[in-house]
């Protein structure tokens, strides 16, 4: 039976715990959406899996993907409780998000690291899912600095970055949505 009712964080530690035992080499990876949130943010939501990309590793993805499904087989957490969707929003974030990582588990050859929560606020409104909505909210009632994600956001739209013009209204429709102008 495959647990499918969401990812917990207690779930997703024992999967990295898991994975770090499954690799030989040093992988760093990079983690957004839920999973982010939950774990380098405290913030209590249901997500289904880990969004997440390699970083500074010498394990390719075709090195980690089979290392992931047996870790998904063995807990019983399926074999896609650890997917790439954040690449593609990662062409939003600023180029200094980095300083704003957070370490959510070391291992022996794991690191994982979660996006800070104004690159978070920025891959949502770019997104702009439903889902979404709430997620938004709860980033900025927890102070994510909005003047950052804005500028940022703004500063996309003048390169003329698509979907920057409604990224920018998703932002203002949530922050006046709880109280922030």
């Amino acid at each position: 039976m495959v647990y499918n009712s969401g990812m917990e964080k207690n779930i997703m530690i024992q999967a990295f715990e898991a994975l770090d035992k499954e690799l030989t080499k040093k992988a760093e990876i990079l983690i957004g959406g839920g999973a982010a949130m939950l774990l380098a943010h405290d913030i209590p939501l249901s997500t289904m899996d880990i969004d997440g990309v390699l970083m500074k590793s010498v394990v390719t993805p075709a090195e980690l993907d089979p290392l992931v499904k047996k870790v998904g087989s063995d807990l019983k957490i399926g074999a896609h409780w650890f997917n790439d969707y954040i690449n593609s929003f990662t062409y939003t974030v600023p180029k200094d998000f980095r300083s704003r990582l957070v370490t959510v588990f070391t291992g022996k050859n794991l690191t994982v690291v979660a996006l800070g929560k104004e690159d978070l606020l920025i891959m949502k409104c770019f997104s702009g899912r439903e889902k979404d909505i709430s997620h938004a909210r709860t980033l900025v009632k927890k102070g994510t600095d909005t003047k950052i994600v804005k500028a940022h956001i703004e500063q996309l739209g003048k390169k003329g970055l698509h979907r920057a013009k409604e990224a920018l209204k998703f932002l203002e429709d949530v922050c006046e949505s709880v109280g922030e102008i």
